[in-house]
């Protein structure tokens, strides 16, 4: 990604009412892969991000969702909230990913609630919780997300 690319995202959010950030990530949008998978986003605030993703297409061949599609919707999620939080002048950047799948969606949509943990000076830590239609948790995502200064 060139310094120009991120340069429109580094404290662009961080600056944006919360009514406007969902608005600003709707108008942006959320990069190839999440349209791929069908994500959308309800809720964008400081205090958390909330999205969903149909199964439907996003599958494994025993026709569950597939474990990499929560990871997906997951990492979305933690790091378009991270890049809200973003300090000025930086932009949040990947650092580690995991998840443990408690569940298993077969149909319809799934929900993914992501609140932080730790929002500090130089990383950004947060938890998404995604569930099933009928409010099962199947997966727990954590993220980690480094502030990279950007000139």
């Amino acid at each position: 990604m060139s310094d120009a690319t991120l340069s429109y995202q580094a404290g662009a959010l961080g600056a944006t009412a919360a009514a406007d950030a969902l608005d600003y990530i709707r108008e942006r949008g959320l990069g190839a892969l999440a349209d791929k998978m069908g994500i959308e986003f309800l809720e964008f605030t400081s205090q958390r991000a909330v999205a969903t993703m149909p199964v439907e297409g996003n599958t494994q061949p025993i026709m569950l969702l597939h474990g990499g599609a929560y990871l997906v919707l997951g990492e979305t999620l933690g790091s378009m909230h991270a890049n809200l939080m973003a300090p000025e002048g930086h932009v949040a950047v990947g650092l580690e990913i995991n998840a443990t799948h408690t569940g298993s969606a077969r149909s319809g949509i799934v929900t993914g609630v992501c609140t932080p943990i730790k929002l500090g000076r130089s990383v950004a830590v947060h938890e998404i919780v995604i569930s099933d239609e009928a409010g099962n948790r199947c997966s727990t995502v954590r993220i980690t997300n480094f502030y990279k200064r950007i000139s």
